[in-house]
């Protein structure tokens, strides 16, 4: 993958790409807010980190529309330790093809029993950020391998199927 514009994160860093540890981290702050919160306390801390935090990308989607989208999740998975993603820009929609996952990936080498709402996370957290940005998001797939839709309404998407979200599995 090509090294991220600068411009296209709302970030810096020094380094080409994330420490993979991070995933870790993730995965122990999901199951201790699952445990503390209960799933609703979860959902509620995953939109709010959406809407707040990541309302620097929110605007830049609203304002550039689905070439920012694209530019973004390309810069993003370039950072990611270990991605394998297709980036794909339709005239209605960008679909991000995750083939390999790095997240479950590392949590699976590292033989860390991985929260079964794990991949459920990318959807809650897709969702109000492309809402904030004025579009719709779905997801299919998960455990490894997903695909990650954003569109205008334009695309008429269906209502997400949460069936078709798989449980991330150790």
């Amino acid at each position: 993958m090509i090294p991220p514009d600068s411009s296209d994160l709302p970030y810096v860093d020094t380094k080409p790409q994330g420490s993979a540890d991070f995933y870790y981290a993730t995965n122990a702050t999901f199951r201790f807010l699952l445990n503390r919160l209960g799933r609703a306390g979860w959902i509620n801390y995953l939109e709010e980190l959406g809407r707040g935090y990541f309302s620097p990308v929110n605007d830049r989607w609203r304002t550039g529309g689905l070439p920012a989208v694209a530019r973004y999740w390309r810069a993003f998975f370039a950072a990611e330790p270990g991605a394998r993603v297709d980036v794909q820009e339709l005239p209605d929609r960008v679909e991000i093809h995750v083939h390999e996952c790095p997240a479950i990936r590392h949590l699976k080498a590292g033989s860390r029993e991985i929260v079964q709402e794990y991949c459920q996370h990318c959807y809650i957290l897709g969702t109000a950020r492309a809402e904030a940005s004025g579009l719709t998001m779905r997801l299919q797939g998960g455990n490894g391998a997903c695909r990650h839709t954003y569109a205008t309404a334009a695309a008429a998407l269906p209502p997400q199927d949460m069936a078709a979200i798989k449980e991330a599995r150790s």
